[in-house]
């Protein structure tokens, strides 16, 4: 069944344009590139988040703000928000609490994907104590 997330894949129509924005935003370079295609490591448990050349999308696939929304954990949800608008990213979900430790806000970036943030303190018991069975 499933085992872990992998990769998070994002679209973008300019390529070169989002790996300068993430690069800024992650303060690293992607790991990995090859045409059409970048992928950064990034978080506690190294995750993937590819960037891929929209051109390469399937033909009947929705690009821009829509679907899923992945949340990152992260330690200053406000200061991460602030940080992604000053950097061009839309507001798309006002920060909203949903119970005590789970706080979650998301953006559009500049190539119209949504990113997700959340400070989510399961996340960082998790972090503490390690994974079930490790």
């Amino acid at each position: 069944m499933l085992r872990g997330l992998t990769t998070v894949s994002f679209w973008a129509a300019d390529l070169g344009a989002a790996r300068e924005w993430y690069t800024e935003l992650l303060g690293t370079p992607p790991y990995f590139e090859r045409p059409g295609y970048i992928e950064f490591r990034l978080g506690d448990y190294l995750h993937e988040l590819g960037i891929i050349d929209s051109r390469f999308a399937p033909r009947d696939h929705a690009l821009g703000a829509g679907g899923a929304i992945v949340h990152w954990h992260v330690d200053d949800l406000e200061g991460t928000l602030d940080r992604l608008l000053s950097l061009g990213a839309a507001a798309h979900q006002a920060p909203a609490e949903h119970g005590e430790g789970f706080v979650t806000a998301s953006v559009v970036d500049p190539f119209g994907n949504v990113l997700g943030i959340m400070y989510n303190r399961h996340y960082l018991e998790v972090l503490r104590t390690g994974l079930p069975g490790s």
